[in-house]
């Protein structure tokens, strides 16, 4: 990969907006349980391993065809969230390893994948910033219906929103874990501040 690569319009618009009404009329969507980074944010985030993605599809079957196109078959562990973002909202700079709660050891992700889901028509802010080191490599505006997918090991960041309206995506960092550090991670678990 070099760096990242974009799939313009990658799901059929209904798709589109069954994600979005599923996301926002879910039980677990609530204040972002992610870190600090993570400035006025929404989300929830689900935890698996591939031999729970069938599990995971029932519990949330409005993700199944999203898996099918953004998974890399080579991930063994995936750490999946929407991730809301309103007027004020931004992310700060880090890379991701999510999973470190389980496993402390972890590197960053294979990848990760970003499906654009919701993005306001007139977006000032918001851009994704990915970075080697401290050098930008790539700003990109998010578009709806764009999966993007990245170098887990770049730095990134969004930049404030500062327009009116709902920057919805779904991200998930997807792992190549050896098989000792796969056993601590859960096969399947939710993480909410709803929870």
């Amino acid at each position: 990969m070099d760096y990242y690569r974009r799939h313009l319009d990658a799901f059929p618009p209904l798709y589109l907006k069954e994600l979005a009404g599923q996301v926002h009329a879910s039980p677990y969507l609530a204040v972002n349980n992610l870190n600090r980074d993570f400035v006025s944010t929404k989300g929830f985030s689900v935890v698996f391993r591939r031999s729970a993605l069938a599990e995971v599809g029932r519990k949330f079957p409005y993700l199944r065809r999203y898996f099918t196109q953004a998974l890399d078959p080579l991930g063994n562990a995936f750490y999946l969230n929407p991730l809301v973002l309103t007027a004020g909202s931004r992310v700060d700079p880090h890379v991701d390893r999510s999973l470190r709660s389980y496993c402390k050891t972890i590197l960053p992700p294979l990848t990760v994948s970003v499906l654009y889901v919701q993005v306001p028509p007139e977006l000032v802010g918001g851009e994704l910033i990915l970075s080697l080191g401290k050098r930008p490599v790539a700003r990109i505006s998010p578009l709806p219906n764009l999966l993007l997918h990245f170098q887990g090991d770049l730095t990134h960041a969004i930049n404030p929103m500062q327009s009116p309206g709902t920057r919805l995506s779904i991200v998930c960092e997807q792992y190549q874990l050896p098989e000792d550090e796969l056993a601590q991670i859960p096969e399947f678990t939710l993480e909410s501040r709803k929870l």
